[in-house]
């Protein structure tokens, strides 16, 4: 019988661990989960101080700022905008334009990671519902009278949620990938930025 045969199929099917190696149930990801960057991470000018915190926030240097940090913008071209800004620039407001790129980067990162977790809630949500289905498909199964009807509703449902899981499952690398990409193009930008100071 159909159901039956899709039964043990969908049973034989594992609902993948969710931690990725962090033991974190919320952070599905194998990079480790890192909330925030820090500028000594990513930037090998001097350290920035109340003064450069300021001025990264002067309108040009946000202005600029919010041209690099943009994932769409290739490198070669934020590498010629750094230096247009450089030719003028003091070693203070290059350190201010990272800083500018570092802000903002960083907070689109944080809020990346937290829809990382949100997305691995669901994951979780998911997984408890995908079992309890199949501890209702073996009850089902198990009974002296089974009743097909239900059994085949119940059937339909469990291979929708896994079919969503999977997929959705699938999606992982890419959503992991994401703050990582976004910590390199922070580090390529300090490191562009950095080779124009005096």
């Amino acid at each position: 019988m159909k159901s039956i045969f899709i039964f043990a199929v969908i049973l034989a099917l594992p609902v993948v661990a969710l931690a990725g190696g962090s033991g974190d149930p919320t952070w599905p990801c194998i990079q480790p989960k890192q909330p925030h960057l820090s500028v000594g991470q990513l930037w090998s000018g001097p350290p920035p101080d109340a003064a450069v915190e300021i001025l990264a926030q002067r309108a040009d240097i946000a202005a600029l700022a919010q041209v690099l940090e943009q994932r769409r913008l290739p490198m070669e071209e934020a590498e010629v905008q750094i230096a247009a800004f450089a030719k003028e620039a003091s070693a203070q407001e290059l350190t201010a334009l990272f800083v500018a790129v570092f802000d903002r980067i960083d907070a689109y990162r944080t809020r990346i990671m937290a829809g990382v977790e949100r997305y691995a809630e669901k994951q979780l949500t998911l997984s408890a519902q995908i079992e309890a289905r199949r501890a209702e498909m073996a009850r089902l199964s198990a009974a002296l009278d089974p009743d097909f009807d239900k059994m085949d509703a119940e059937e339909e449902r469990l291979d929708w949620d896994v079919r969503i899981f999977t997929d959705r499952q699938a999606q992982l690398t890419y959503v992991c990938e994401t703050p990582v990409i976004l910590e390199q193009r922070a580090f390529a930008l300090g490191r562009a930025i950095a080779a124009h100071l005096p």
